[in-house]
């Protein structure tokens, strides 16, 4: 009859201390993981909605810049509002509106409008349990002829905290809060915000 062995003691110890030397050097990589998606996904949204903004703009040009308060361009047989600067700007109305007039709901408008295939997105002040982008509008300052201009905020729910009953962001939704990006109708810029702490 064949004797059994198992493990020494000494060999469990030292299997336990070599997976306890891996879990604290591959734990934090992994914690990691998650806020690196987030900054890629805004930034790869961010990234999409510039190009097409640019390419809204070129249209602008190529059609030799429409003007008006009804002024669009055409794009894979789309309609796109433009303001007096080429960059695209909606209102729930059908006409353009101006740097400095621009609304939630526009934003939202811009944004479906230029993306081929736009994420799921609520205006503030709407349950965001189910979607991807929370969109406002934010103060982006003065210009230099003293005219004040709003800019659209595009926010990554995944990145605010949700009210469990209201599905809305609890606190103020702002740049400092979260990942998101910024589009100034009156430039065309966008900036991304990233927030992770």
């Amino acid at each position: 009859m064949k004797k059994q062995q198992g493990f020494s003691l000494i060999e469990l110890i030292i299997v336990v201390v070599i997976l306890s030397l891996l879990a604290v050097t591959a734990l934090p990589r992994f914690l990691n993981v998650t806020e690196q998606a987030e900054d890629a996904a805004v930034e790869g949204v961010a990234g999409g909605f510039a190009a097409a903004v640019g390419l809204v703009r070129a249209q602008w040009e190529i059609e030799g810049r429409p003007s008006g308060t009804s002024a669009s361009i055409t794009m894979d047989s789309t309609q796109i509002q433009v303001n007096e600067f080429g960059f695209p700007t909606s209102s729930a109305s059908g006409t353009n509106l101006a740097p400095e007039s621009m609304s939630a709901s526009a934003c939202k408008a811009v944004f479906d409008g230029v993306m081929q295939s736009p994420v799921r997105s609520v205006v503030s002040g709407t349950d965001a349990t189910d979607v991807r982008y929370y969109i406002g509008v934010q103060s982006g300052g003065t210009t230099d002829s003293g005219v004040d201009y709003l800019l659209c905020s595009y926010h990554l729910v995944a990145t605010l905290k949700l009210n469990s009953s209201t599905g809305l962001p609890t606190g103020t939704v702002d740049f400092s809060v979260g990942n998101s990006f910024s589009y100034n109708p009156a430039t065309g810029q966008i900036q991304v915000y990233s927030n992770n702490t």
